[in-house]
């Protein structure tokens, strides 16, 4: 059965910066591209970031490229999101995303930016 356990959200003032966890199981996780994808209130899903299963390429929506760093480390089945200088419409809960056969993704972490 596939796991994803998402940690590392918080509140944080705008300006501020928080690092994302993905914990991964149930399925080889260094064979899949991995992605960031959030939820605002009252919207829909935005996809944020994409690593592919390597971790050589990545890919990062507009609104967060420059800001965001997507990272993996397949020898510990873990996903990252390191996100700098966070605004108050980063606020949202932040799910990993499994993609290709079978997509799956986790409960989410909920990331508050407010001063």
């Amino acid at each position: 059965e596939v796991q994803l356990v998402e940690s590392g959200g918080g509140l944080v003032q705008p300006g501020g910066s928080l690092r994302l966890s993905c914990a991964a199981s149930g399925f080889t996780f260094g064979y899949y591209d991995m992605s960031w994808v959030r939820q605002a209130p009252g919207k829909g899903l935005e996809w944020v970031s994409r690593i592919v299963s390597d971790g050589v390429s990545t890919t990062y929506a507009d609104s967060v490229k420059g800001r965001f760093t997507i990272s993996r480390d397949n020898a510990k089945n873990t996903l990252y999101l390191q996100m700098n200088n966070l605004k108050p419409e980063d606020t949202a809960v932040y799910y990993c995303k499994k993609e290709g056969s079978s997509p799956s993704r986790g409960q989410g972490t909920q990331v508050t930016v407010s001063s």
